[in-house]
């Protein structure tokens, strides 16, 4: 994963495109012809957050309601406590971190501030989720700002995505390539990754960024990491590894954890739950 950058505060922020808390609903598979599939609206930072040493972006549930607690999402490795070790799970564990909102332009419009991190692991996947101290109907009245929706489809191979850092106020350009059975990275492990394009090529800063599928302007995967050096399945080169066993190095391409299983594990009011039926986030 792209290290954290230390000690830089971004306060820069844009909002992405998507309508007002969820007007769109999740999204099925893509059409067969994927030419066909064209970008209803352009991707642009409302919406995503600048942390301290990383990117996010204010989302909501496809069930979420405007009058429920905001949630920020984010990478794992970017939580304030530290990178969480394999096996590792945060939970509901009280936070008072600040977040810059960003317009459509990149203009930071607002400081949002959590009051918990409602989970956090680098097991599996690599995401990190803080509650906020308003809602999201607040949000859009004060500031204008709608929150992305977590798409609850798996993503498409071959979809033309965007990676949004808040951070950077940069959006990437490329296409979902496939998927990782495993990546391995240092000491951790994530399942069914997505690969991008070689034109996604992110830097430090843009951990946590959300992957916007430009067709539906959902989120459908947390941007995480890339292969910096060709190195094998070391820190900040991480590897694939097959079904089988065998292991490919893909020196300069960026990987992204999928998103689409998230949903399963909030109930009505944004109540996080790891015991919901469909939930398969790590447990602590």
């Amino acid at each position: 994963m792209k290290k954290p950058l230390i000690g830089t505060v971004a306060t820069l922020l844009v909002a992405g495109a998507t309508a007002l808390l969820g007007a769109v609903p999740a999204q099925a598979a893509a059409p067969a012809d994927k030419s066909a599939a064209k970008p209803v609206a352009a991707v642009n930072f409302a919406g995503t957050v600048a942390l301290s040493n990383c990117s996010g972006s204010l989302v909501r549930m496809p069930g979420s309601a405007a009058t429920d607690p905001a949630l920020v999402l984010s990478n794992g490795h970017c939580l304030e406590t530290g990178m969480p070790g394999p096996g590792e799970v945060v939970l509901n564990r009280a936070s008072s971190r600040s977040f810059t909102l960003l317009n459509a332009s990149g203009s930071g419009v607002a400081t949002l501030r959590a009051n918990k991190i409602v989970y956090g692991t680098m097991t599996d996947t690599d995401v990190s989720l803080y509650q906020l101290n308003t809602t999201y109907a607040s949000i859009q009245s004060r500031y204008g700002i709608a929150p992305l929706t977590i798409n609850a489809s798996h993503p498409v191979q071959g979809a033309s995505i965007r990676v949004v850092s808040g951070y950077w106020k940069k959006i990437y350009s490329c296409s979902a390539d496939g998927f990782a059975y495993r990546l391995k990275e240092g000491d951790w492990t994530f399942k069914d990754s997505l690969r991008y394009t070689s034109t996604c090529n992110v830097i430090g800063g843009t951990s946590g960024s959300p992957v916007v599928d430009a067709s539906t302007g959902q989120v459908v995967a947390v941007n995480n990491t890339i292969n910096e050096n060709g190195e094998r399945c070391t820190l900040d080169n991480p590897c694939e590894v097959d079904q089988s066993g065998a292991v490919t190095v893909r020196q300069g391409i960026g990987y992204a954890q999928e998103t689409y299983g998230i949903p399963a594990c909030f109930a009505a009011g944004n109540r996080f739950d790891l015991t919901l039926p469909g939930c398969t986030l790590p447990r602590p």
